[in-house]
């Protein structure tokens, strides 16, 4: 199909003089690459894919005891809290000077 387009590119510019035909081989070589890629695309033996539970290919889990943890193993548990965090030294100064209307800056 790509011989045929280049044969129409050349031809489109070594034969002359130039007519209608000069267009036919332009439009040949432009519409030709998409014709190329839609026929590669189609295709007969289209089958349906249904999709697949990646659960099946992983390996089962090992058996796990019904009681508690053994003592040999250690657990590790961890537990959030928020805290609520005090405001620092100097901001808090600054703050009351603010208020007071002092001026920190002044030396």
């Amino acid at each position: 199909m790509m011989g045929v387009r280049i044969a129409c590119f050349i031809l489109m510019v070594v034969i002359t003089p130039y007519g209608w035909y000069t267009w036919v081989f332009g439009a040949a070589a432009i519409v030709l690459p998409y014709i190329a890629v839609v026929l590669a695309n189609v295709s007969a033996n289209v089958r349906r894919t249904d999709a697949e539970n990646p659960e099946r290919s992983l390996p089962a889990a090992p058996a796990a005891p019904a009681s508690s943890p053994s003592a040999g193993s250690p657990v590790l548990r961890i537990e959030e809290t928020h805290t609520i965090t005090a405001k620092p030294d100097d901001a808090a100064k600054r703050d009351d000077a603010a208020t007071r209307g002092d001026s920190t800056d002044a030396a």
